[in-house]
């Protein structure tokens, strides 16, 4: 048997979100490390300055690196048929599979967390995060917060643990791969047959009832998580009891997914979830007009009279809508109320901003961004389709709105092309409308590029 030491840094910590920078590999057969596999990679989006500071990873420095699309068939190659591990070893791998799975390959191995690992083995520390347990253990970390020298003192512990006791590593991988946390009517081959998809799922009784229904980024982890822990919640104990059986929509957008729940509660009322309650809007995104003509934005609290361009449940959520949304339209920071300074903004010196809060840019051309910005906003109060990824790496979905709420899907490939929005909407299956899918819009539209939303006109092109 062959261990995979796996270790990587990333852009942040979703694994549906974030992109990884880099990544290390020691295979290892329980003696020593018997092959390796490093590489810095291209996450093909911004890097975090926190992240940066953390891991001296930056922008400039990954530039020319190769994409995980580039590497994928040879890391792939280097992992499959090994026991993958990592010090926490979830994130690692969620991060991995999310990004096989993006390009179309399907990585499903028994994995192993060196932190419960370590717990087992050397009781008694204080604590088991890696630098303080390799340095109880006096193993040195080179390079510490970089994918190398952290998967490579993963491997020299692990070495240490597997020396003291390789009935804890077997042992181990049975608990993982065994059946204890399955309800009593669930198979293995039952569970088994859940896919690790994005979609939404549905939990039947005896009698085929549905009894619940959820969504999940990873059905089949979700199943497991629903199941796996001591919780003594009432609800939870009884839903074991009475799952007789489990069925699944996969949806490959997240998105869809979360649109898919909320029509299917309103449709079958399972007895097991509780009523989705949907907070009323307390902040919104205001524009006007300064006595220089240059289009001003700011979040502030929702006033009678008042109508604002886009509405948030708190100011933390609008302020990072509106920080994402600057960076878009590249527009200003001061302009747009996140910088309270009384000169010229920070983003003028690193050239992310092109001086409109210093006469170097004229309001003409600013406003232009910022319009273009508006029109997004008020596409909501419109009809408008959304193109997000589909259930396999050549498919797309199409979810279209009117009026802000969720009125229909369908899903298309990648190559297929259409002349006007009549022939698309013609295979837009159409859905019942609930006005709280706003709500699941509004907390999605800012994670959606420009380029994906579009109006639907009576003639032209929509992709």
């Amino acid at each position: 048997m062959l261990f995979a030491i796996v270790d990587i840094e990333t852009t942040g910590g979703n694994p549906t979100q974030g992109g990884i920078t880099e990544i290390a590999a020691f295979v290892h057969d329980g003696d020593k490390i018997v092959d390796r596999f490093h590489t810095l990679l291209n996450p093909e989006r911004f890097i975090p300055g926190f992240i940066t500071g953390l891991t001296g990873i930056d922008q400039q420095m990954v530039a020319d690196e190769p994409t995980f699309e580039d590497i994928a068939h040879r890391l792939f190659e280097f992992l499959k048929d090994k026991v993958f591990i990592a010090h926490n070893v979830n994130f690692d791998y969620s991060f991995i599979r999310e990004a096989f799975k993006n390009h179309g390959y399907t990585f499903d191995v028994p994995k192993l967390c060196t932190v419960r690992l370590s717990r087992k083995a050397f009781p008694g520390y204080r604590s088991y995060g890696l630098g303080r347990i390799c340095e109880q253990l006096s193993i040195k970390i080179e390079n510490r917060h970089r994918a190398f020298g952290d998967a490579e003192a993963t491997a020299v512990l692990f070495g240490m643990i597997f020396s003291k006791s390789q009935e804890l590593v077997f042992s181990s991988l049975k608990k993982n791969n065994g059946e204890a946390f399955l309800p009593p009517h669930i198979s293995k081959e039952q569970y088994l047959k859940i896919p690790n998809s994005t979609g939404v799922y549905y939990f039947h009784d005896a009698k085929g009832q549905v009894i619940y229904v959820g969504k999940a980024l990873d059905i089949r982890s979700r199943f497991k998580g629903h199941f796996s822990g001591n919780s003594q919640d009432s609800d939870k104990t009884k839903l074991r009891s009475e799952i007789h059986d489990v069925s699944w929509e996969v949806t490959g957008s997240e998105f869809l997914a979360y649109l898919f729940e909320l029509l299917e509660i309103r449709r079958l009322w399972p007895k097991y979830n509780k009523a989705q309650k949907f907070k009323a809007s307390s902040w919104g995104l205001y524009q006007y007009e300064d006595s220089q003509g240059f289009i001003r934005f700011q979040i502030g609290k929702s006033t009678k009279g008042l109508f604002p361009l886009i509405q948030f449940d708190n100011h933390s959520e609008g302020w990072k809508f509106l920080m994402d949304k600057i960076k878009e339209f590249q527009l200003c920071p001061k302009l747009s109320g996140i910088q309270k300074v009384p000169h010229e903004c920070y983003d003028v010196k690193i050239g992310l901003c092109k001086g409109a809060c210093c006469d170097k840019e004229e309001s003409l051309s600013y406003n232009k961004r910022a319009k273009e910005f508006i029109g997004l906003l008020r596409q909501q109060s419109g009809n408008i389709i959304i193109k997000d990824k589909g259930r396999s790496a050549s498919e797309e979905v199409a979810l279209y709105f009117e009026n802000g709420i969720f009125s229909g899907y369908g899903f298309f490939s990648k190559d297929q092309n259409f002349r006007n929005d009549t022939e698309i909407m013609d295979q837009i299956k159409k859905v019942k409308q609930y006005p709280d899918s706003k709500y699941i819009l509004r907390a999605f539209l800012s994670k959606i590029p420009i380029g994906q939303i579009r109006m639907i006109k009576s003639e032209g092109s929509l992709f």
